[in-house]
């Protein structure tokens, strides 16, 4: 089986449709995609954090000179370093019904499961404790860890699509935050359909470094091209009206709620190639949070 390319992306197959192994063999390559040449101290966190600056001292690398704040105060000085901690990242996958209806060959629950896991096995390369757990109906919750199987173990149950399945996205996000010790990385996969989900994310970033990655299908952003059609939401049940000129996101609307809540926001949509767009977004938010000195 060959491995799918940033090309092919959009060729991927149904998570449910391949045996165990060849699912793991295209995580295995998805990861190794989204992190192909990424500096890995900035891709999830790994390596070491920038914690000051000391007067200059014989003996001291030339390496570590801060030139910067050298030429700024006329005599030398040198950065210090410190390792960082290790992050549990939380990567929490809307399963609900809203998720598996699709206009394209891969609908967003598709999307949101390759993603999970290719992050997933990119984090724990990265020596972060990782967990998948499922925003919908099914599914338990693994605590976060550097076991191969215990991240396949919370994938596994949330690879089926279902189209009639409730969604938890609310109150499982606001568990997760919860029960988490310490400070700890919550990514939120999801279309969003949950009325609840922006206040959750906000409480959940109070306490956690946060980021939502929303999965768009093109219908929802583009309309439908035939006149006016009558929706209805499946999780809430709530009436809506689809049009040519567009569909029911205002996604400028909902980044600045979001930003404004202190999560970082990037939209995936499924009939576009996913891996480019992860990939940027992943480097800008670690090198944001590193500071760019």
């Amino acid at each position: 089986m060959r491995a799918p390319s940033a090309s092919a992306e959009q060729t991927l197959p149904a998570p449910d449709s391949l045996a165990r192994e060849n699912f793991d063999m295209v995580v295995r390559r998805l990861a190794d995609d989204l992190a192909l040449g990424t500096d890995s101290s900035l891709f999830m966190g790994g390596g070491l954090e920038y914690a000051g600056s000391r007067a200059y001292e014989p003996g001291d690398s030339v390496r570590a000179i801060h030139w910067r704040l050298t030429a700024r105060m006329g005599r030398a000085f040198v950065r210090q370093y410190e390792a960082l901690k290790r992050t549990c990242v939380y990567l929490v996958v809307d399963t609900s019904a809203s998720m598996a209806v699709s206009s394209t060959p891969i609908s967003k629950h598709d999307l949101a499961v390759w993603v999970a896991s290719a992050v997933g096995l990119v984090a724990q390369r990265r020596m972060s404790p990782t967990a998948v757990i499922g925003a919908g109906a099914r599914g338990g919750e693994m605590p976060a860890s550097l076991s191969r199987s215990d991240l396949w173990a919370g994938v596994e149950p949330l690879r089926r699509r279902d189209y009639a399945e409730g969604t938890s996205l609310s109150t499982t996000l606001e568990r997760v935050a919860g029960r988490a010790a310490k400070r700890s990385l919550i990514a939120l996969i999801s279309d969003l359909h949950d009325p609840g989900a922006v206040r959750a994310i906000r409480r959940a970033a109070q306490r956690h470094d946060c980021m939502v990655l929303h999965t768009l299908d093109p219908i929802e952003i583009e309309g439908a091209r035939a006149g006016f059609v009558r929706a209805q939401e499946a999780e809430t049940g709530r009436l809506w009206f689809l049009s040519r000129r567009g569909g029911d996101t205002d996604d400028g609307t909902l980044r600045s709620q979001l930003l404004r809540c202190g999560a970082d926001y990037a939209r995936l949509r499924t009939d576009r190639p996913f891996l480019p767009v992860l990939r940027r977004f992943l480097t800008m938010r670690g090198a944001a949070s590193r500071g760019r000195r």
